[in-house]
């Protein structure tokens, strides 16, 4: 049995776009969308029409990795991307400055992507929902 760390994403109404963007930024595929208004509808608690295309759970294959994102829209509070770093991990250089490139799209770039001691290509950027990317090339200088 093995075990994989899998980020999950909680958007605040956003997901639909966040989904669209890493389509296309990451070359994602998406294996698996619930709509809230595709669920039973709770009678005591009925959803706002405006709610029901809104992301109750979504599974999106990037590369050989998963990413999981929700829309959060009920109780608590909700504090835009704080809570989760991703790790792009690739053996390609180029692949890297792309991703790099399109996740900068109104975004914030933390650490330019430049060579390190670790890798060929290493960078930190927050995107513009709010959430922090790493984008290393593994390998040596």
């Amino acid at each position: 049995m093995s075990t994989s760390l899998i980020p999950f994403l909680e958007m605040n109404g956003s997901a639909n776009e966040a989904i669209d963007f890493y389509v296309k930024a990451l070359d994602a595929k998406v294996v698996y969308t619930l709509r809230f208004g595709d669920m039973p509808e709770n009678p005591e608690s009925p959803l706002p029409p405006e709610k029901k295309d809104l992301i109750n759970y979504a599974i999106l294959k990037i590369g050989e990795s998963e990413l999981q994102l929700s829309d959060h829209f009920t109780g608590g509070s909700y504090q835009k991307g704080t809570q989760v770093t991703i790790v792009v991990q690739t053996n390609d250089k180029d692949k890297a400055t792309r991703y790099f490139e399109a996740l900068k799209e109104g975004g914030q770039v933390n650490d330019p992507l430049q060579a390190s001691f670790f890798s060929p290509a290493y960078g930190n950027i927050t995107d513009k929902f709010g959430v922090t990317f790493r984008i290393l090339t593994k390998g040596r200088q």
